[in-house]
C-alpha cells in the first residue's frame, strides 16, 4: 500500500531542485536507514512550513504542495501494539501527501494532547489490544479523551479505521470507542468507521483511497497544529522519503517455505505439559527479523476434524464452494482456507440463526459476555454443529459463517546475529480445551505432529515494533516471562551477547515443576556463568504445597527490583494476558508502592509513564 515510488522518479523533484542539488539529495537518500529517512523526511516539512521564500536559493514552493494553505492540513494519529496500526497510518501519510495534502502521522503515545482542540482534520487508526483495550502506548491518549480537560472538537472532521480480531468478543473495540467519542465531543464524521478483522490490508487499501478522495475535496487552510507534532509528513516532490520501509519478499500472503530442522520437546518425561523447541531453517537473506518480532504459521486442519464437521452436516465432501472467489471442494476448502477450531462471535451468531438456538443467542447478549468467553473456549465449530444440528444447510451458506483461517503468531526465541540462517520458536502444544475435552490446537500440533524435520512449514515474520530491545546497549533490562512467554528473552540474550552491550540482566521465568519444566535450563545456566545473565529468579508452582508465581518471587525481591527500575532498568512482560500479566503488573506497581513510598495512584502514574517511555513493554495474548 501507499507511495512505491524511488527518489528521483517523480516530476516534482525536477522542478524544484537543479540538477546539483538533486545529484546530492540522491547520494544522500541513498546512505540512509527508513529511521533517519522518516526524521529527516519530517525536518524538511518543518522547513516547508515556514514563510514561503525566494532567497536566491531555490523556488518558491508551487501552490498546492503541503503547507501552503491550499490543501487540509490532516494529523493522522495510530493507537498500535505491534506496529500494524502504525503502518497502515503511514501508507495514509504517504498516499494524501502524492495527493497534495499536508499529512502527517504520529504515534498516539507521543501526541501533544494539549493540540487536539487546534485540529480541522483528524484520521484515526487504532488497534485493539486483548478484549477490548487500546495498545499500551496510547493509554494516556484514551484517558485523556475520555477525562474532564477533552476539548470539544465542533471544528474537526474526523474517520476512524479499526484494527482488530473477531475471534475477540470486544472486537475493534478501541476503535469503536474512538469514533463514538469524537462524535460526541462534536467533531464531524468524513467517514464511517471501517472495522478491520485479522486480514486487513485490502480493507485497509480501499478506505485510504477512499478517504483521501474526500479530503481531496475540503478546501479549507492548513493549519499548523500538524507540522508542529513529532510525526512523520511526506513532503510533496520529494516521493520516497518518509515512506514506510518496502514491503518484505515473503509476507502472510507470500509465505517462504521453512524446512524444519529440529522438533525437541524441552520437558521432562513425567510433565503433564509438552512443549516444543522448534527450529527451522532459512536462507540467507530470505527472511529478517529482531529480538521481540514473531514468527506466523500458516496450518492447516487436521483430515478428522474436517470429517467431523463434514459428518455433523451431512455434506460430501467433493461438494463445490466459493472461498475468496476461487472455487474448490468444501473438504479442501475447510483444511486449508477457513477457521474450525477457533470459535468467532461472529460464526456463533450466524449459525444461531441458521439453528433457531435461543441459547446460542443468549450467549451473544451483552450480559452473558463472560459465558459466551467460557463456550468460545471450551468448544470448537464441530462441537456447535453436533449440539445444535441442522438438516439442510448448504455448504456455500454453512462456508460463508466461518472465518478464514488465519496464521498462528509464535515469538521469536532465536537472535538473528547469532544464528543467521536460522530461527527457533517454543511451542506450547495443545490437546485440550478448558473444560478437559480433547482438542488439538491448529497450529501446535501441525507443528508436533504432523511436520517433520526436513518436511517444510509456511511463515512470514511478524514485527513487533512495540516489544524491542532499547537503543542504549548500557540499559539493564528485567525480563518476566513463565513457560513459553520466556521466548523472546533467549533472543534478547543471544542478541546482547553478540553486540557486547553492557547492560545487566535479570530474568524471572516459571512453570510447574522444576525437574520437568524448567524450559532451557542449561543455557540460562550458561548464561549466568558467562556474566550476560547477571540474574535468574524462577518459581516453579507445584513443587510445594502453597503455590509460587513469578509475581510472588517479584515481591519477594521487592527492595531490588525497584533499584533497578529506580536506575533506568526496562521492564519486559511476555505470555499469558488474563492472568500473569495484570498479577505482574500489580506486583511491580505494589514494589514501586512499598518501596518508594507512594501512594498506589503514584505508583500507576509511574508505570504509565514508563510505557510512554517504553521502558515498560508487554508482549501478552
Amino acid at each position: 500500500m501507499g507511495n512505491q515510488s524511488k527518489f528521483g522518479q517523480g516530476a516534482g523533484a525536477a522542478a524544484l531542485l537543479d540538477e546539483k542539488q538533486a545529484g546530492q539529495l540522491q547520494s544522500l537518500v541513498s546512505t540512509l536507514t527508513p529511521e533517519q529517512a522518516l526524521w529527516l523526511s519530517g525536518y524538511l516539512a518543518g522547513i516547508g512550513q515556514q514563510a514561503p521564500s525566494t532567497n536566491g536559493h531555490g523556488p518558491a514552493a508551487p501552490a498546492g504542495a503541503p503547507g501552503t494553505g491550499d490543501a487540509p492540513s490532516v494529523t493522522v494519529l495510530y493507537a498500535t501494539e505491534t506496529g500494524n496500526a502504525e503502518g497502515v497510518a503511514q501508507d495514509f501519510a504517504a498516499r494524501a501527501s502524492q495527493a497534495g495534502l499536508n499529512a502527517t502521522a504520529v504515534d498516539m503515545a507521543d501526541y501533544r494532547t494539549k493540540d487536539l482542540r487546534n485540529e480541522t482534520h483528524l484520521v484515526l487508526v487504532a488497534a485493539t489490544h486483548g478484549e477490548g483495550d487500546p495498545p499500551d502506548p496510547a493509554a494516556g491518549f484514551f484517558e485523556f479523551l475520555w477525562g474532564r480537560k477533552a476539548p470539544k472538537l465542533s471544528d474537526a472532521k474526523f474517520s476512524v479505521l479499526s484494527l482488530g480480531d473477531s475471534s475477540y468478543v470486544e472486537f475493534c473495540k478501541a476503535g469503536r470507542d474512538l469514533d463514538e467519542r469524537f462524535e460526541e465531543l462534536g467533531a464531524e464524521r468524513l467517514l464511517d468507521r471501517v472495522d478491520c478483522d485479522v486480514d486487513y490490508e485490502d480493507a485497509a487499501e480501499a478506505w485510504i483511497e477512499e478517504l483521501v478522495g474526500v479530503l481531496e475535496k475540503q478546501a479549507v487552510p492548513a493549519g499548523a497544529a500538524a507540522a508542529t507534532q513529532p510525526g512523520v509528513a511526506v513532503p510533496q516532490g520529494l516521493p520516497g522519503i518518509g515512506q514506510a520501509p518496502e514491503t518484505p519478499a515473503f509476507t502472510r500472503k507470500n509465505p517462504y517455505e521453512a524446512e524444519i530442522l529440529e522438533s525437541i520437546v524441552l520437558n521432562g518425561r513425567e510433565s503433564d505439559k509438552e512443549t516444543r523447541h522448534i527450529e527451522l531453517l532459512i536462507e540467507e537473506g530470505a527472511l529478517h527479523f529482531e529480538p521481540g518480532d514473531s514468527l506466523g504459521i500458516l496450518p492447516e486442519n487436521e483430515d478428522p476434524v474436517v470429517d467431523k464437521v463434514l459428518g455433523a452436516l451431512a455434506l460430501s465432501p467433493e461438494a463445490p464452494v466459493t472461498v475468496a472467489g476461487e472455487e474448490r471442494p468444501i473438504a479442501e476448502a475447510l483444511k486449508h482456507d477457513l477457521e474450525l477450531t477457533l470459535l468467532t462471535p461472529g460464526f456463533i451468531k450466524a449459525y444461531a440463526e441458521a439453528a433457531e438456538a435461543e441459547d446460542l443467542r443468549r450467549l451473544l447478549e451483552k450480559e452473558n459476555r463472560d459465558a459466551l468467553l467460557r463456550f468460545m473456549e471450551c468448544n470448537q465449530v464441530s462441537d456447535v454443529l453436533e449440539q445444535h444440528p441442522v438438516t439442510g444447510l448448504g455448504a456455500q451458506v454453512f462456508v460463508d459463517m466461518l472465518r478464514k483461517l488465519q496464521p498462528r503468531l509464535y515469538s521469536i526465541a532465536s537472535s538473528q546475529m547469532w544464528m543467521p540462517d536460522q530461527v527457533d520458536l517454543t511451542v506450547a502444544v495443545t490437546r485440550f480445551t478448558a473444560d478437559g475435552k480433547r482438542r488439538n490446537g491448529v497450529a501446535s500440533t501441525y507443528l508436533a505432529e504432523r511436520r517433520e524435520p526436513g518436511e517444510t512449514v509456511q511463515v512470514y515474520v511478524d514485527r513487533n515494533k512495540g516489544f524491542k530491545l532499547p537503543d542504549d546497549p548500557d540499559a539493564d533490562l528485567v525480563m518476566i516471562g513463565p513457560g513459553t512467554g520466556v521466548a523472546p528473552f533467549r533472543a534478547f540474550l543471544q542478541e546482547r551477547e553478540e553486540t557486547g552491550a553492557a547492560g545487566r540482566n535479570w530474568l524471572f521465568f516459571g512453570d510447574r515443576r522444576f525437574r520437568e519444566d524448567f524450559l532451557y535450563q542449561t543455557e540460562w545456566q550458561r548464561f549466568l556463568k558467562d556474566g550476560r545473565l547477571t540474574r535468574l529468579d524462577v518459581a516453579f508452582s507445584r513443587d510445594q504445597a502453597e503455590k509460587v508465581y513469578v509475581q510472588d518471587r517479584i515481591k519477594e525481591r521487592s527492595r531490588e527490583v525497584f533499584e533497578w527500575l529506580e536506575e533506568g532498568a526496562y521492564l519486559y512482560v511476555c505470555g499469558d494476558a488474563n492472568g500473569m500479566a495484570p498479577a505482574v503488573h500489580e506486583a511491580v506497581a505494589e514494589v514501586i508502592r512499598d518501596e518508594g513510598g507512594r501512594s498506589a495512584e503514584e505508583a500507576e502514574a509511574d508505570l504509565k509513564e514508563m510505557l510512554q517511555e517504553k521502558r515498560y513493554q508487554r508482549d501478552v495474548y
